[in-house]
């Protein structure tokens, strides 16, 4: 008997392919395995998010159109994103990720598409940050205004729930800014279950952040974002390879490189698994009494 487990039981060794937890369990399994690294991550996306910080806050502090000026070097978060997406991806899909170097392999390699994805964020966010209270407080006067306030509201939720995918997208395939924008309204209806958790992720954070302010400033350098990010990577991406990537090697006739350890050429492999042939190893029982004291 060992001491941790009995060892002597039939069947593998070492796995050839990773045997993962299901749901929350693995998500807290890889969550944990990364954590430290994911903070980390969060600090240095942060720095590209000071100026837009530092807009919203003015803006809401001062109601001082000249603070928009700061929604031009706002534009880099886009690029940022894209690579703490990157980075993200690979960690929630258990692969091999070197967080600074990913990073900037990554916002280099989707500067473009993340600058044009960044200045869409911006105009949008200025659009939503004027539009929604306009629209609430003219509701107030007249009932009929709700209407555009909710549908005004319920963009903001698609708009921000596309987002899942878009910077996935971005960071994962080839395709251009008109095919991933498409894209991913698509997907969030078509992965609506991934959608919803997590959006109900990053709404149980956001409320969290706020209920907890002026405190929850300290840990916004170290935690939320990359948090938000690693949820959504870990549910949504799987659309992603469903239904974007994994049809396009199915077209060429060519197999996902994902699921390469599934189709390993034997002649490369390092070790063979015959767990299938091993029999239980029986053990011996003792026939000696054990020892009492009186």
């Amino acid at each position: 008997m060992s001491l941790f487990g009995n060892y002597n039981t039939p069947g593998r060794g070492v796995l050839k392919a990773p045997q993962e937890k299901k749901g929350i369990f693995k998500f807290f399994e890889v969550y944990g395995r990364h954590m430290w690294k994911l903070m980390e991550l969060n600090l240095l996306y942060f720095v590209f998010c000071i100026p837009m910080t530092l807009m919203v806050i003015l803006m809401l502090m001062t109601s001082n159109p000249i603070w928009l000026l700061l929604a031009i070097p706002s534009v880099l978060v886009g690029p940022a994103t894209a690579a703490m997406t990157k980075v993200c991806r690979n960690y929630s899909q258990e692969r091999n990720a070197f967080l600074l170097h990913d990073f900037w392999d990554s916002f280099k390699k989707n500067f473009k598409q993340g600058t044009i994805m960044g200045a869409i964020d911006i105009i949008f966010a200025i659009g939503f940050m004027v539009g929604i209270p306009m629209y609430k407080y003219w509701a107030e006067q007249n009932s009929m205004i709700y209407i555009p306030f909710v549908i005004c509201i319920s963009c903001l939720i698609v708009f921000y729930m596309m987002h899942f995918y878009i910077y996935l997208m971005i960071s994962s395939t080839n395709l251009n800014m008109k095919q991933i924008i498409k894209n991913s309204f698509y997907l969030v209806s078509l992965g609506i279950k991934q959608s919803l958790w997590s959006l109900l992720a990053s709404l149980i954070v956001i409320v969290m952040m706020y209920l907890f302010l002026p405190y929850s400033l300290f840990i916004l350098p170290f935690w939320p974002l990359s948090f938000i990010c690693f949820v959504t990577c870990f549910n949504c991406y799987p659309v992603i390879r469903k239904h974007v990537i994994q049809p396009y090697y199915d077209q060429r006739g060519e197999s996902n490189p994902e699921f390469a350890y599934k189709n390993a050429d034997p002649d490369e492999q390092l070790f063979e698994d015959r767990a299938a042939e091993e029999t239980p190893v029986k053990t011996k029982e003792s026939r000696k009494k054990g020892k009492t004291i009186s």
